[in-house]
Formats: C-alpha cells, structure tokens, sequence
C-alpha cells in the first residue's frame, strides 16, 4: 500500500530561523497524526509546506504519490484556522460549500445540476442542512466550521490537512467537527493531519503525535510522546507529564513567542 504522504529529510527556515529540519515522516491511509506544539514552532508552516506554498531548504515532500508542487492537488481537502466571517459576508452557508466544488474552475463558474446535488450531499453530511440557506456572517462558529469542513471534503480527498480546526470552539462542536472528520477517514481510507494545541478531542482516535519544539521534533504513538521525559528532551527544559484522575497535565512547556508557560491538558 502506498504512503498517502511521504516527507524526507526535509528542513525549513524563516529568515535567519530553522523551523525544523531533519524531518522524516510517512503517513499512511487511513491514519491519523496529530501535530503538537508551542506557537511558532512551525506547525502550520508545515501544512502549507505540505500544500506546496512553502518552499522547503531542505528535502522532500510526495503527497499521493507526487511532488508537491505550487498549484497544488484537489485531492488534498484543506481545513483552514477557524476565525469567524464577517457579519455582512455576502455569502450563504450552501454558498460556502460550493465553493468547493466549483471554485477551482477557470472563468464564471456556471454550477452543473450534478454541483448541485453535490453540495445538498455535503450539507447534509456534515449536518448543515437547517442553517445553509443563511447569511454565513451570522451562523456560530460551529456552524461556520462544519461548512468549512464540507467545502474541505469536497473533492474526496485522499489527505485532509487541519490547522487548528478546534480553535474557539465549544466541547460539543468540538466533538462534532473531530466525527466528521474521523467518518470522512473511516469511510474513505483518507489521512489526516491535524494541527492542535489540545489533543484531548483527539485521544481514542489518534494513531501517532508529531510534536515539534525549538526546532526539533518527536514522532511517536501518544504512549510514547506524552511523558515528561521526552517533553524535557525536547523542550531543553523542565516539563512534567502529570496524572489528575483520569487525565493528563503537561506542565511548564515554554511557549516559543510568548514569555509565560502555557498548560495542555490531555485525556490518557
């Protein structure tokens, strides 16, 4: 079976900053990796590198098979940052998944009754069906984010690449947003990347953590990465992996832009 996403030896800097390097990672159907890590230390840079908007210094990346490249891939659905829309963005939430369906076309998109029926499908797969004739201005943010989702699954993709899609969310849309995407996984075969800072959504459904600090990284199942040895080790500095009832504290992990510590909580 083909690797759905294969990264080698890659390294990538910003300036006079190295992001990372060294990287090595080969995703396979159907997986699930969760990419952990204080603020700067590249986690959506990797996702864009992966999207073929970054320019590696280093190494490579094959995604389904092919080089990335520029122009990019349909088969590769891409979940951006959550921020909520504009109150007067003239745009419906069936408009939103539309275009993802027909916005990669040349010229005046004109919508094929198949579009159509394309998009009643991913509405209602994504549970959108009573807020998608309103103003997306002036849906919630969970709502915003199922249609983000749709607009993301549209062209079936193989890899699904998530940057912080949790973001400012309740628990329960929270949970919601993550069984979408872990159906979209079950039902297809498709990997998934997400980009978090709290992985306990995620626990239960995740395969592997890809946590990246100060330049360096560790890759392992969330067994092998979530102890305050290989925290410390990573960080340079003092972390502690420690048990409250039936979860986990990370504790002291020294953010790379901020100067206070911040704390992740995570279910075991």
């Amino acid at each position: 079976m083909t690797a759905t996403l294969q990264i080698t030896d890659a390294a990538l800097r910003r300036g006079d900053r190295e992001l990372w390097s060294g990287l090595d990672l080969t995703v396979e159907p159907g997986e699930l990796i969760a990419v952990l890590g204080p603020s700067g230390s590249g986690k959506t840079t990797l996702l864009r590198a992966i999207l073929g908007l970054e320019r590696l210094s280093a190494g490579r990346i094959e995604a389904l098979g092919q080089e990335v490249r520029s122009r990019g891939n349909r088969r590769i659905g891409y979940i951006p940052q959550q921020r909520p829309l504009p109150r007067d963005t003239a745009l419906r939430g069936r408009d939103l998944v539309a275009l993802g369906v027909i916005g990669h076309r040349f010229g005046l998109p004109i919508p094929r009754r198949s579009d159509h029926e394309r998009v009643d499908r991913l509405i209602e797969a994504v549970g959108a069906r009573e807020f998608a004739e309103r103003p997306v201005g002036l849906l919630s943010g969970g709502e915003q984010q199922r249609l983000r989702v749709g607009q993301a699954l549209a062209d079936d993709p193989r890899l699904l690449l998530c940057d912080e899609p949790l973001t400012s969310l309740d628990l329960a849309n929270q949970q919601a947003v993550i069984g979408l995407i872990d159906r979209h996984r079950k039902d297809t075969g498709a990997s998934v990347l997400l980009v978090t800072h709290d992985i306990n959504p995620l626990l239960g459904k995740v395969d592997r953590i890809l946590y990246i600090a100060n330049g360096r990284f560790t890759l392992g199942e969330p067994s092998e990465v979530l102890r305050s040895d290989v925290l410390t080790d990573l960080y340079g500095a003092h972390v502690f992996v420690l048990r409250a009832g039936d979860r986990l504290v990370v504790v002291g992990a020294p953010d790379a832009e901020e100067a206070h510590h911040h704390h992740d909580e995570v279910h075991e």
